[in-house]
Order: structure tokens, then sequence, then C-alpha cells
């Protein structure tokens, strides 16, 4: 009789489990198609993802801000020490951000900076607003680019291999890497410069300026039609 009344006690007990894990089961399903709501959170990154988990954006704070991604890959960049949120397209690859930062040391020098851009596809920015300020001086713009036709993955290896160079040999090596990918030339440039002017620069397909409109600090405005090699050739006033 006791056999009986345990065996029943069992059969009983493991029916109550099954039924508490199903409803759980049930529960956890029905709780995972609902919208969450909250007044305030506290975070320092955030992924946003697609249902098969493939990564779109990410917001984050500097201590966690990524590296750049490639094919759904992340390359390091240890020179990325910022706050902010980039963007990232259909195939896994980086496609512009918004980035800030501002700081003012001991001795009261301020330091500050904001950019926002959009990249050409597997390629670098070609379009970016900027502003910042260094010591005093202030400057923002807003850049249109060209880029040329290579992989960005070129670029990334090419940055990492001469960082680790000695100083005096990166700008040379940087010459050399410009010479085989051709084509990463500003186009239009337009903004407030650090000596208080408003310049608007439109260049040609090798980056040269063509045609400078210039309103220096004082008031005094200047047009400037330039050739190819940065020889003015007219110029209002004369």
């Amino acid at each position: 009789m006791k056999f009986l009344d345990s065996q029943r006690f069992l059969v009983l007990f493991s029916g109550l489990v099954t039924l508490a894990f199903a409803v759980s089961v049930l529960c956890g399903f029905v709780n995972q198609t609902k919208k969450a709501s909250f007044e305030q959170i506290d975070v320092q990154r955030i992924n946003l993802v697609e249902p098969d988990g493939k990564i779109r954006m990410v917001i984050s704070d500097k201590a966690r801000f990524p590296g750049s991604y490639v094919n759904g890959s992340e390359f390091p960049r240890s020179d990325r020490k910022t706050t902010g949120m980039i963007f990232i397209d259909d195939d896994g690859t980086e496609m512009g951000g918004l980035i800030f930062g501002g700081v003012k040391d001991t001795n009261g020098k301020v330091s500050s900076n904001g950019h926002l851009s959009f990249d050409q596809y597997m390629q670098d920015q070609t379009f970016s607003i900027d502003a910042g300020e260094d010591s005093g001086k202030r400057w923002s713009a807003i850049t249109i680019s060209d880029r040329g036709d290579y992989p960005i993955t070129e670029a990334l290896e090419a940055a990492q291999r001469i960082r680790g160079l000695p100083e005096d040999q990166r700008a040379a090596e940087w010459k050399k890497f410009a010479a085989t990918h051709p084509g990463d030339h500003t186009r239009i440039a337009f903004g407030r410069a650090t000596d208080k002017s408003a310049v608007l620069r439109l260049k040609d397909l090798e980056g040269h300026d063509r045609l400078v409109i210039q309103v220096a600090a004082d008031g005094s405005p200047i047009i400037k039609f330039l050739d190819g090699e940065g020889k003015v050739i007219s110029q209002l006033p004369k």
C-alpha cells in the first residue's frame, strides 16, 4: 500500500512539474511578442539586430565602442575612443555614423568634436558634417568626397600595418598607398574655418581647388578661379 501511495505521489509530482514547465515555456513565448516599456534605462551599449541576428546599428559609450564592421566581421580600431553610433548595411559593412565628444582639461583648454557621415558601399565616407574646437579655434564644415574603386579592407589592412611603423615613416607609406589606390579626393568643402572666414571650395577630380568663394573675418569677399596647378587665373575683386 505504501509502495502504491509512493508511486501515485511520483506520478502526480512529475505531472505537476511537466505542467509548470509547459506553462513557463508558453508564457515565455507570449512575453517575447510583447513590447517592453521603460521610463528610464541605463546601458553602455545597444546592438540593433535583424531577426536573423545580423547587426545593423550600434549605439555605444566610449568604453565599449566597436571597431569597423566589414562583411559581418569586426576589425579592431585602437584609434576609436569616442561615443556615438555606427550604421551597418545589409551586407554587414559599416556605412557611416555619428560620433561626438568634448572635454576641458585642468588648464581650461577645451577640445570638442561632432561628426556625422555616410559612406560609399565598401568604402569610406563620401558625405560628412563636422564641427569642433581646439585651444579656442573653432570650425564647422560640410564635405563631399569621391572614393576610389577599391575595397575598404585594403585601407584597413594598410592602416594596421602603417600604424606599427616608426612615426617618421608613416607619411611616406601612406603616399605609396595613395599612388596605388587613386580616387580619394575631396570635391566640395563648405564651412567656417579656424580664422573665422566662411569658405566654399569646389575641386576637380584630382582634389585641386578650381573655384574658391570666401568671406574673410573682416567681411571682405573674394572669388578665385584656379587652374589645375593651383594658380589663380582670375579673381574678383582684382
